[in-house]
């Protein structure tokens, strides 16, 4: 297997679609360092697990000898970016770009190599480019052009609103890839349009057009949706490590192996070994812990990773307390009550449909006994200890 065969395999790795394979062939023959390419908008403090499917993938390009453009949207970040929206973002503050930009530079260097990383700013040249350069640049598409793109032509048959505005960022982002000489661009599949328009933009300006690899959308703890801080099914790279490790060990056994493909640096042989093992009976427990402690060492360093999991299993094998216990106080009334309705009031469900759903489901302990009754009634005067689910403790005071 030559070289190029290799790199190509690795880049290929957990990928959804290259364009054009032929055309990256030719540049990795080149022997070059090659510009590689990834922007992120900072609308949020913090980068999730499903951020670092592309940071990882920026990683592979690094260990073949290539040079990562991090691109920071700080001006884009001010349009909003419409991809996969079914309504208009709102936009973000040029203090709130610049507060979230600095955590992502401190977060992005726990994988990426900072001799290999060049950090951009898109307003470098965005706002140089001036109100007639972003005329000249608008005219370079068309309305029946942009709504081409998904999200825009089913917003347009619903009869929602797309602000003007909106039909700047992928000009924009197509643009970045100008100003940087982008020789490969990565994105998320519903950055389809907006990376292509950077091939279309690079030839319309005389440069060779990047090449375009496109990565899956991790699925967050549910296993449906994508991983996102607003559906509050994600895993946070700056979290604690106990708090790493537990979301890590509460995902399904199915998809661990989605999250291995996706996050794990062990080789392909080596996972592909790995689900063999499970298949012939080893316990898949094992083997998300292995990559729970490969997610928190990443994170947080060795020492951290292990303390997470003495953690985890003196809390969740042996159903020990945490030494953190938060306390909080019931009032249960001269004639008690109903467990279900202490644990909501408790703060540990947020409606009593829930508690009763999780008391059913057998999710519920009471001084680190199952709850079998719902209608168990307790009485003022004490003090017991609630857990619900894997996570959620709490002392309660009964009065």
């Amino acid at each position: 297997m030559t070289d190029v065969q290799a790199a190509i395999e690795l880049i290929k790795r957990g990928a959804d679609e290259l364009l054009i394979e032929a055309e990256l062939v030719e540049k990795l023959k080149s022997g070059r360092p090659l510009r590689i390419k990834a922007g992120f908008d900072p609308t949020a403090p913090d980068l999730h697990l499903g951020h670092t499917v592309l940071i990882n993938k920026l990683r592979h390009f690094q260990e073949l000898g290539h040079q990562v453009l991090f691109l920071i949207g700080d001006f884009t970040g001010m349009i909003g970016d419409p991809s996969g929206k079914n309504a208009t973002r709102p936009p973000l503050s040029r203090e709130q770009i610049l507060e979230n930009a600095k955590t992502y530079q401190d977060q992005v260097f726990k994988i990426l190599d900072p001799a290999k990383t060049e950090i951009c700013f898109n307003s470098a040249w965005m706002e140089g480019l001036g109100s007639a350069g972003m005329i000249r640049l608008a005219a370079q598409q068309t309305v029946a052009r942009m709504l081409e793109r998904d999200d825009f032509s089913k917003r347009y048959a619903n009869n929602q609103s797309i602000a003007i505005h909106e039909f700047l960022y992928p000009l924009c982002q197509g643009y970045d890839s100008v100003a940087m000489k982008a020789d490969v661009e990565l994105g998320g599949t519903d950055q389809r349009f907006n990376l292509l328009m950077g091939r279309e933009l690079q030839k319309h300006y005389g440069q060779a057009p990047q090449c375009v690899l496109m990565m899956p959308l991790l699925e967050g703890l549910d296993g449906v949706n994508k991983m996102s801080k607003s559906l509050g099914n994600y895993i946070g790279i700056a979290e604690a490590p106990k708090e790493i490790f537990g979301k890590t060990m509460s995902v399904s056994d199915q998809l661990m192996w989605r999250y291995y493909d996706l996050l794990s640096f062990r080789s392909t042989a080596e996972i592909a070994r790995l689900r063999s093992e499970v298949e012939g009976g080893r316990n898949p427990r094992d083997v998300k812990v292995m990559l729970a402690l490969e997610l928190v060492a990443r994170f947080h360093g060795q020492l951290a990773a292990d303390e997470a999991l003495a953690d985890f299993e003196a809390r969740f094998q042996r159903n020990a307390i945490p030494d953190d216990l938060p306390e909080v106080r019931v009032s249960v009334g001269a004639e008690g009550l109903p467990v279900f309705q202490v644990v909501k009031q408790a703060g540990l469900t947020g409606t009593t449909s829930e508690a009763i759903r999780m008391i059913d489901q057998g999710a519920v302990r009471l001084n680190g006994d199952r709850v079998e009754d719902k209608g168990l009634v307790l009485a003022a005067g004490d003090t017991v200890v609630l857990q619900v689910g894997k996570r959620k403790f709490a002392a309660v005071v009964l009065e």
